[in-house]
């Protein structure tokens, strides 16, 4: 593993639970369109790679897929087998070394899994590997630069002067790609995957405002690192300058309303 990946195990350890409390309705939004690209449907043999409390594993399951998930974090493939009654498997796995046989699913989906992993061109290739010939692989990442609701709690961190913390890296340049449409899409082209081509989504998420900064606060995330990076005080900064911030988002019914932006993408083996 690159120092990335072990800086993300750190960061998901045990963060199961507040993922779903927080975050895991936000990374719902795309499930649909994730699956329509990777084409998965009745009689279909589907891979969910960094399953998370299991939101596409059960999407997939519903169109009458037989299902297969994988997580890195043990918590997150227990909350999906939990999650999920129909699921066939789920398996603690991290990309790209996955416990599959070549050409084994129809499909295999990663919904904002590419963040979170040290060489992802080798993510995808793994991806590639485990699906059939003529099999779709489809996946999801956050633009960057992110929309606005994206970059409220970093903007509220950086008012309050905290910094991401030493021991977290960031993605080895060699491994690194733009974050937009031309330049997912070139990832998955370069990872053997064909007729590879990205589109962008937005939305706004509506979110009560003390359960979006919640997630941070509980240390999911890079996000989460930088706001404990400055101690009991430095958290309190932040919180005060995010409770500022985030008066542009608010909605008469005191929720937030967040603009986001994420890139689905989707190419075949």
């Amino acid at each position: 593993m690159t120092a990335f990946d072990h800086a993300e195990r750190r960061i998901w350890s045990g963060k199961a639970e507040a993922y779903a409390r927080t975050y895991a309705r936000l990374c719902a939004h795309p499930a649909a369109a994730l699956l329509d690209a990777a084409e998965a449907g009745p009689g279909s043999r589907v891979l969910d790679v960094g399953c998370g409390s299991g939101t596409v594993s059960a999407a997939a399951v519903a169109r009458g897929a037989t299902v297969y998930a994988a997580d890195a974090e043990p918590g997150m493939a227990e909350a999906t087998r939990l999650a999920v009654p129909g699921i066939a498997a789920a398996h603690i796995a991290r990309l790209p070394e996955l416990p599959y046989a070549d050409d084994t699913f129809d499909a295999a989906v990663g919904n904002f899994v590419l963040n979170h992993v040290g060489r992802p061109r080798e993510a995808l290739a793994e991806l590639r590997r485990v699906t059939r010939p003529g099999g779709r692989v489809a996946i999801t990442i956050w633009r960057s630069p992110g929309a606005s609701g994206q970059t409220l709690i970093p903007r509220a961190a950086q008012a309050a002067g905290l910094t991401r913390p030493d021991w977290l890296p960031a993605l080895a340049p060699e491994d690194d790609f733009p974050r937009t449409p031309e330049g997912l899409a070139a990832l998955l082209a370069a990872a053997g995957l064909l007729d590879a081509e990205c589109s962008e989504v937005t939305w706004e998420h509506r979110c009560d405002p003390d359960t979006w900064w919640a997630g941070a606060e509980q240390g999911i995330g890079a996000i989460g690192q930088v706001l404990h990076s400055g101690g009991a005080e430095g958290l309190a900064a932040a919180r005060q300058a995010y409770d500022g911030l985030s008066a542009e988002f608010r909605t008469p019914d005191g929720l937030l309303a967040l603009p986001h932006a994420a890139l689905p993408a989707a190419g075949t083996a």
